[in-house]
């Protein structure tokens, strides 16, 4: 477990988070703190409570209740004790932490004229365990570029799946270059609305996207793609679940203008993200020239079916599928 991620948690949580046995550590997806219940923990799409001991029982009865002090705790710990300098991370309802991990909260909204000021009663925690998982955009490359140029690409998920991990390699690799392909890198530009791609803190990102990456963090993706597209001349765009008419827009804009487009949606086949009406635009002019499609089915990140805006799929047996364990 990463000790920076054990650093914002109140002692007796941390002692037993790292009683859990290694193997089990390294599979953890979320660490669930709520004031007055048992702690949950969540390991490869299963749910378990956490026992004192460092045991992971099905039993709620069994598990390690977090107190009002351990709240207490945690929220000075991941606020590094000041509580107005994350107020802005607060409206949103998470907090990015050193290593890249996301702290979601929930509590009472204190809300004016219909938008959130600030969030008060902080009782609920959810840590996700950010993994940087390199190499998984390896195997799916030879489909995302033709003639040394980025295809514009669609990732359909279903939530906790992998999408995210997946896009952040791909941001990486194309960042980077990449010797076999034969191409030196591209200019990519990340809007990262929900700061869960760079998680930057502090303005920094916590993951590794390459050295031809710039990011716009906590930005709305319509507005950021633009913002980017005029101020820092990208050759690839790239964002996280996209939906809406405006993205659709912009994403339209970005074409445009000569920009590749990286972007993943939620759904569990494209035939679902294809009923969106905010993004029928898309589908109508054939914008994706690829659809990367991921499940669970054999672990986060298992990749279903790679095809081309045609249908035309590309499944070779040694997609093995990546995997967060």
């Amino acid at each position: 477990m990463d000790s920076r991620l054990l650093a914002c948690f109140s002692q007796r949580i941390k002692h037993a988070v790292v009683r859990i046995p290694s193997d089990v550590q390294a599979k953890i997806e979320e660490i669930r703190i709520r004031i007055n219940q048992p702690v949950e923990i969540w390991v490869q799409n299963q749910s378990y409570f956490l026992t004192e001991a460092g045991r992971l029982s099905r039993s709620a009865s069994q598990g390690l209740l977090a107190t009002p002090e351990d709240g207490q705790k945690i929220l000075n710990l991941v606020s590094r004790h000041s509580i107005y300098a994350i107020e802005e991370e607060l409206k949103r309802g998470y907090i990015t932490i050193l290593g890249g991990h996301r702290v979601g909260i929930a509590g009472r909204a204190v809300v004016d004229r219909g938008r959130i000021q600030h969030m008060k009663h902080i009782r609920f925690f959810n840590f996700r365990v950010a993994r940087e998982v390199k190499g998984i955009a390896e195997e799916i490359l030879p489909y995302l570029i033709d003639k040394q140029q980025p295809l514009n690409t669609l990732i359909v998920s279903p939530p906790q799946c992998g999408k995210t991990t997946l896009l952040r390699d791909i941001i990486r690799v194309f960042s980077y270059g990449h010797d076999v392909h034969n191409f030196d890198g591209f200019k990519v530009g990340v809007v990262d609305e929900r700061s869960e791609i760079a998680s930057c803190l502090d303005g920094m990102p916590q993951h590794d996207l390459g050295p031809r990456v710039d990011v716009l963090d906590a930005c709305p993706k319509a507005e950021g793609m633009m913002m980017l597209i005029r101020s820092m001349s990208p050759q690839v765009i790239a964002c996280d679940e996209i939906g809406s008419e405006q993205d659709t827009r912009a994403v339209l804009e970005a074409l445009h203008a000569g920009v590749a487009i990286v972007a993943t949606a939620h759904g569990s086949r494209i035939e679902d993200v294809k009923q969106r009406p905010g993004l029928a635009p898309l589908f109508h002019t054939s914008v994706f020239e690829r659809f990367v499609v991921l499940s669970h089915r054999k672990g986060a990140g298992t990749i279903e079916a790679i095809t081309d805006a045609e249908g035309r799929r590309f499944y070779p047996p040694s997609l093995r599928g990546m995997h967060y364990a």
